[in-house]
């Protein structure tokens, strides 16, 4: 199993948020944190239908960036896609 693997493994297994939480500041830097949690406001703008150049112009980001998560979601089998409709419709019953 190759190192990627392994990692993906270990994220799979932690299912706990406190334990997620600590890995996540013992492995990535706060830069690193910062740029998946942009990575996911993305997404959830995209999916939500917020134009690219909205979602450029609010998160100060390029329209490159924003054109990669658009092409994901535009998959219908993306795994994205699966997780912001699962998560949207969680929200919903809170």
């Amino acid at each position: 199993m190759d190192d990627l693997h392994e990692l993906i493994d270990v994220f799979t297994r932690t299912n706990n948020y406190e334990q997620m939480q600590k890995l996540f500041e013992e492995l990535f830097t706060q830069r690193e944190k910062y740029d998946f949690a942009l990575r996911w406001r993305l997404m959830k703008d995209l999916h939500q239908g917020k134009t690219q150049r909205e979602i450029a112009n609010e998160l100060g980001i390029s329209l490159c960036k924003i054109t990669r998560g658009s092409k994901i979601l535009k998959d219908p089998e993306s795994q994205m896609n699966t997780i912001l409709k699962e998560y949207e419709h969680g929200k919903e019953q809170d």
